[in-house]
């Protein structure tokens, strides 16, 4: 007897009715995001306008981390963060030529400002890390600190009002000056069998060490390198996110209205989290410089 047809017809119908309603319903959310690109822009992004429109969310990519070139040369575009990191070198530059390019006995001013900072890494982060062998390295860690630092604060500078930091290219730029560094100076201290030798513990089981040896070259090669950049780019994108949010929803719900609470809570959180935001870049300026001094110490003598 020939099998029924009919049940694989019917389903192929459901099948084809699925599809279909997929493809309205991209087919609508396409016309909804195109209605919304022609009628909704930041003029008319507010929840009580006429236009009902939802103001576009912060994040990546979007305009909050992608700026237009200020001009481009070929493949080379030179953009906002670009100019922020060249106007945050200039002031480390400006400030300490200004401390100490003619120094007095007793310091004023900006001497005295240099000396606070200069002490406090010397003290802070150097000192602790490789001890008074690493003073020749103070003026490549008070230039790290102090770049970091400004960098983060450019943050919460009007017009600027963006951390480059929140970029990966950059702490992945300085991660790559501080990892060549102290490897340098890790082979030229230790040679170079000596400074990957150094890096396996010695005095372990052979069964332990076949597994402790590759982990910890790849502590060495890979994860130290990779924690560095990512840590400064992580703390910085986030922190950022976080303060465009509520200071956009302070300004979106505005009215006088229930809207109003919850705008006056909005910008209370903005304030509070724009003070966490400011520990925050101390901070992780802080823990890069201290890192490099402990990575740089390790590498003038054997860490095991």
């Amino acid at each position: 007897m020939a099998p029924d047809p009919w049940p694989k017809t019917s389903a192929r119908r459901q099948v084809a009715r699925r599809e279909g309603a997929k493809l309205e319903e991209t087919a609508l959310a396409v016309d909804i995001v195109a209605f919304a690109a022609s009628t909704c822009t930041e003029d008319n992004s507010h929840i009580f306008s006429s236009a009902h429109c939802g103001y576009p969310a912060p994040g990546y990519p979007g305009p909050s981390f992608v700026f237009t070139p200020f001009f481009t040369i070929g493949s080379f575009s030179f953009t906002k963060p670009m100019l922020l990191a060249l106007i945050c070198t200039a002031v480390v530059l400006a400030f300490f030529w200004a401390a100490f390019s003619k120094p007095k006995l007793v310091p004023r001013g900006a001497q005295n400002l240099g000396e606070l900072g200069v002490g406090f890494v010397r003290d802070q982060v150097l000192r602790p890390m490789m001890g008074k062998r690493g003073d020749s390295y103070l003026p490549f860690l008070v230039s790290l600190f102090f770049f970091i630092w400004i960098m983060n604060l450019m943050e919460l500078i009007p017009i600027a009002q963006f951390p480059p930091m929140s970029l990966i290219g950059f702490p992945a730029a300085l991660m790559l000056m501080v990892y060549g560094t102290y490897t340098y100076l890790g082979i030229k201290h230790q040679g170079l069998g000596g400074y990957f030798k150094n890096m396996i513990p010695t005095g372990l089981p052979a069964g332990i060490l076949a597994i402790v040896a590759p982990l910890e070259i790849l502590q060495y090669v890979l994860i130290r390198p990779f924690t560095l950049a990512v840590r400064l780019f992580a703390n910085m994108f986030a922190g950022h996110i976080l303060v465009l949010v509520f200071t956009l929803a302070t300004w979106y719900m505005f009215s006088l209205t229930i809207g109003l609470l919850f705008s006056v809570t909005s910008f209370v959180l903005t304030v509070v989290l724009t003070a966490f935001e400011m520990l925050i870049q101390a901070l992780q300026a802080y823990i890069f410089t201290i890192l490099t001094a402990q990575y740089i110490g390790g590498s003038l003598e054997a860490g095991h």
